[in-house]
């Protein structure tokens, strides 16, 4: 049975829709048109959730794992191990990855990290590429949370959606709803409050953000699902909502160096992710509560596990470079290849300010060792990739498979 945490009721305003759209027929225009409810979001900038204590553990346990989690990937594969460069922005992109699955862009490791190249062919690795770009904005942006914030947040990721630039990083002033029709928000399971509301309701909400007083994993959920309530924008708001996540978590300290892939714990099972926030609208905050203390949980656990096996290639990555002389240039790119294990030439001279001539010398040692192989066939323009990190990576991800 999940715990009850009452939350205040949602109010909500009567409207008449007038359907307006050349496409449809006008049996369908006739049935769009007429009375619907949308949502008068309550203020919570004083809201106190008063956790049962089985959940009150459950979140405590999670916050725990969170932080030891963090602390065992810095470890393991970040600044305290001197085989490696910092890999955090491996990990925020498996999370902007299963983020963006959960809103049906499904894209694959390799070509994520060719979108970073600007040599993806795929149009979602683009767009997803956009949400590791929000999630590192985010970041970034932890130790200030406004509206400012956010609204940036918002325009990192709609900058990779063509077309929709006049709304990137603005409040919305449409209505939006979250339901099966594009022409009504009659029968919607959501109707997000008018576009005249959101401003006062982010700045409530960006005050209850700067709270201190409330368990940390119960913070964030609270607040992801007050976000998702209110609907700011007219596109995004899901990946919006959750890159808002982890900023928070950086704010309070739970996590310092790293992206746990809460999204992916999100992702295992959407359908209570999205019943707990009608859960939510409804007056109750312990679903959601309990699904973010679970993701959580789940984090931290298989974001260990991915590390141990990231760390494995990196580990017989080095072993294939025995032979290889101290001073040698693959050297250099080696502690790289974690988090960005699909390279070129310009990258090399862009990002390690190495030589034309030291690239594609470090290029030639790594692909004759076997670390790397050329994926272009190409004599210029070539890119090389190792294969056993984006393997990892893929098989992380296909047991996360939105169901």
């Amino acid at each position: 049975m999940l715990p009850f945490v009452a939350f205040p009721a949602l109010g909500h305003a009567e409207h008449f829709w007038h359907a307006h759209d050349a496409y449809a027929s006008r049996a369908a225009i006739a049935a769009a048109n007429g009375p619907y409810q949308s949502t008068i979001t309550p203020p919570i900038v004083d809201y106190v959730p008063q956790l049962p204590s089985g959940l009150a553990a459950d979140v405590a346990e999670a916050e725990a794992a969170l932080v030891q989690f963090d602390q065992y990937a810095r470890l393991v594969l970040g600044a305290g191990n001197p085989g490696l460069g910092p890999m955090s922005s491996i990990l925020l992109r498996t999370e902007s990855a299963s983020s963006s699955q959960i809103e049906n862009l499904t894209v694959g490791a390799t070509q994520l990290a060719l979108a970073e190249l600007d040599q993806a062919k795929s149009d979602n690795a683009r767009v997803v590429t956009a949400n590791v770009r929000t999630m590192e904005a985010a970041l970034a942006l932890s130790g200030r949370l406004d509206e400012n914030s956010i609204l940036a947040m918002h325009r990192e990721l709609l900058s990779g959606q063509s077309g929709w630039e006049e709304h990137a990083g603005r409040y919305r002033n449409q209505l939006v709803w979250v339901g099966s029709s594009p022409i009504t928000p009659r029968g919607a399971a959501h109707v997000a409050p008018q576009s005249e509301l959101v401003p006062a309701a982010m700045a409530d909400l960006v005050s209850f953000l700067r709270r201190r007083d409330i368990p940390v994993v119960a913070h964030v959920a609270i607040a992801h699902a007050q976000f998702e309530t209110i609907h700011p924008f007219v596109d995004g708001n899901g990946r919006t909502g959750r890159a808002l996540v982890h900023a928070m978590l950086a704010a309070a300290g739970v996590l310092r160096s790293t992206t746990a892939p809460i999204s992916a714990g999100l992702l295992r099972d959407v359908e209570p992710y999205f019943a707990a926030l009608g859960d939510f609208r409804s007056g109750d905050a312990g679903p959601i509560i309990a699904a973010f203390a679970d993701a959580s949980l789940f984090a931290a656990r298989s974001g260990a596990q991915l590390v141990d096996d990231l760390a494995a290639q990196a580990d017989q990555a080095r072993q294939q470079l025995a032979g290889l002389r101290k001073d040698a240039a693959g050297w250099t790119v080696l502690p790289h290849l974690v988090a960005h294990p699909v390279i070129n030439a310009r990258f090399l001279t862009s990002q390690l300010g190495m030589s034309d001539v030291a690239a594609q010398r470090a290029l030639d040692q790594l692909t004759r060792a076997g670390v790397l192989v050329e994926r272009t066939g190409l004599k210029r323009n070539r890119v090389y990739q190792h294969d056993g990190i984006l393997q990892v990576l893929d098989a992380y991800a296909q047991q996360l498979r939105r169901r």
